[in-house]
């Protein structure tokens, strides 16, 4: 799975150790609610308004690049480490604030979540339902993985030349999404 702006958060607040539970929850959730629309209502939403999927196509595409190059410039600046004893860098309410922005204001996910897993449930019929739990149960067990895994990783990221390369393989990894999604979609 590619790293995203909301996963990248994750990872990021996982490695800080810093309110991991509040933002894999907003995540977790936040995807079930997606998913669920997109099994049960992609056909609709899409009816409804027929000229939404260009608008996330080059929305998603142009967060993507944004955010790839605001990667790019913190890997230029430099200067971050982890500081495993500062605990947390932002309140909760914050961190929480921050990971629903990234999460609803993403066009990107909305095409993962709405349209490419609505559009793939569509051949199930009646089976939409175990598809949609399926999809949302996975999506819980790869942010509590993402969100906590990533204190294994910790004493790589102590340091700042790891920082900087996490960022340049973020900043990549968001331009080759938005390259892609430009070119492969309809």
């Amino acid at each position: 799975m590619a790293i995203g702006a909301q996963n990248a958060f994750v990872l990021r607040q996982g490695l800080r150790r810093a309110n991991v539970l509040a933002v894999v929850l907003v995540c977790a959730c936040s995807d079930a609610i997606l998913v669920t629309v997109g099994v049960f209502a992609f056909e609709w939403v899409e009816s409804v308004l027929p000229g939404v999927l260009p608008i996330f196509k080059y929305g998603g595409a142009a967060f993507l690049f944004v955010y790839g190059a605001l990667s790019f410039r913190a890997a230029w600046r430099g200067g971050e480490s982890l500081e495993t004893e500062n605990g947390a860098t932002q309140s909760t309410l914050k961190a929480v604030l921050t990971c629903l922005a990234l999460t609803w204001t993403n066009p990107h996910v909305y095409l993962d979540t709405v349209v490419l897993l609505g559009s793939l449930s569509a051949p199930y019929g009646d089976a939409r339902f175990a598809f949609g739990f399926g999809a949302a149960l996975a999506s819980f067990v790869f942010f509590f993985a993402l969100g906590y895994g990533a204190r294994f990783l910790a004493p790589v990221f102590a340091k700042p030349a790891a920082w900087r390369v996490l960022e340049v393989i973020i900043g990549i990894t968001m331009w080759s999404i938005a390259v892609n999604l430009l070119l492969f979609t309809a």
